[in-house]
């Protein structure tokens, strides 16, 4: 850190990065040359654009080679990959859903409008993310299926929590929305359960455009179901189905559809998803051990197994400060440092959700956790030079701050 850094930025002081944090540019010169691929071909076909065309073909095969096998099913919304998910499981209504207590609203709202109870599941002490304990604490007679999320690109213990549902008469669905490519004792998140949801909207890791996502399965029938409560019903894998006849449709279902052109920018963005993981790890162990070593005050959070990193939790230590956690924050993004001082997806604190949940429902590891970390953003294109103003924007807030 240079000597006039002596003045935070907060205050009117230089800050230690003038320059914006690198953009992403999820959409690239890979995905533009899909894109435009896709557009060439269609424009010569006599065709029109289809749905479950070469583009989304090309797309779900190419998934289901990266996961290792299975079968995979484009649609069009992250939260349409966990609502069609949940409809495959084929539940009893008005049967008790598990989820975790830090998660995107959709599939909260999944398991509120098929008409199930949801379960509010706390996450372990200092995560993000649920650990068996707090599944088992949750299961009831009335338990039906957990919904596991995968936050931050961390993947869970995934396989102990399966394990333990399964012989609970559990199904699982996996939401792999922030960590996919993550890993588990060697296996891809979305593996281990009975179903598996994606999204690929334009912020997550891997992307198909403004709004997507995928269903997952290892099991064929499973694969069957999930189509068909993707496309109103339709048998799509019989040989013998007519699109043009709704009469052998299975039951009610809406029309959850990918398009073409999505699933060709999906198809470029997946080639390089393992070099999106690759990139961001690197910058997440860079970060780890930099503040080991430089800071007394910020701690990077420890990530199991291999990790996707779609955000990176910072653990602030407050005793060690004469200001609040989201203070250190606030001055940190004045520094140029990109950021979430207090991290508002968790369930109970949304006004609207709370009817729907049994009475009393808290989840206070969830919320220490919160109230002692703030988010760091990361994409691929953070190198050296990011790693470097990172810490030093650290350094130069916590010496202000320091008790």
């Amino acid at each position: 850190m240079t000597d006039n850094w002596t003045e935070l930025a907060v205050n009117g002081g230089p800050p230690v990065r003038s320059m914006p944090m690198p953009s992403r540019k999820a959409f690239g010169k890979d995905e533009m040359a899909s894109l435009m691929e896709a557009a060439q071909h269609y424009l010569e076909d006599p065709m029109d654009l289809p749905y479950h065309g070469r583009c989304e073909t090309a797309f779900c095969d190419e998934f289901v080679r990266f996961m290792g096998g299975g079968y995979a099913d484009a649609v069009a919304t992250g939260t349409a990959s966990v609502y069609v998910a949940l409809q495959a499981l084929d539940l009893p209504k008005g049967s008790e859903v598990i989820l975790s207590g830090v998660v995107d609203s959709g599939p909260l709202n999944s398991i509120i409008v098929q008409g199930y109870v949801p379960v509010i599941a706390d996450t372990a002490p200092g995560s993000y993310n649920i650990g068996l304990e707090q599944f088992q604490a949750k299961c009831t007679d009335r338990t039906s299926a957990l919904i596991a999320v995968h936050c931050a690109g961390e993947a869970l213990e995934i396989d102990e929590i399966v394990a333990d549902a399964h012989a609970r008469g559990i199904k699982v669905l996996e939401d792999c929305s922030q960590a996919p490519g993550a890993m588990w004792k060697g296996r891809r998140v979305g593996s281990f359960g009975d179903i598996a949801a994606t999204s690929t909207m334009y912020r997550k890791s891997l992307m198909s455009g403004s709004s997507g996502g995928i269903v997952y399965a290892t099991s064929e029938d499973m694969h069957h179901r999930a189509l068909a409560c993707a496309d109103r019903g339709k048998p799509l894998w019989r040989t013998d189905y007519d699109i043009r006849d709704p009469r052998t449709n299975l039951f009610p279902a809406l029309n959850w559809n990918a398009d073409e052109l999505s699933c060709a920018v999906g198809l470029a963005s997946l080639r390089r998803l393992d070099d999106t993981i690759a990139r961001r790890s690197k910058f997440l162990d860079g970060l780890s051990e930099r503040l080991k070593a430089e800071s007394r005050v910020c701690k990077v959070y420890a990530f199991r197994g291999s990790p996707s990193p779609f955000f990176i939790p910072v653990h602030v230590d407050v005793e060690k400060l004469t200001c609040s956690k989201v203070t250190f924050a606030e001055a940190l993004i004045a520094e140029g440092i990109d950021l979430n001082p207090h991290y508002a997806f968790l369930v109970t604190d949304w006004a609207y959700a709370i009817p729907y949940l049994p009475e009393g429902t808290a989840i206070p590891n969830a919320v220490a956790f919160r109230d002692e970390s703030f988010n760091l953003f990361v994409n691929e294109n953070y190198g050296e030079r990011e790693l470097n103003d990172t810490v030093d924007a650290i350094s130069k807030v916590e010496a202000h701050f320091g008790a």
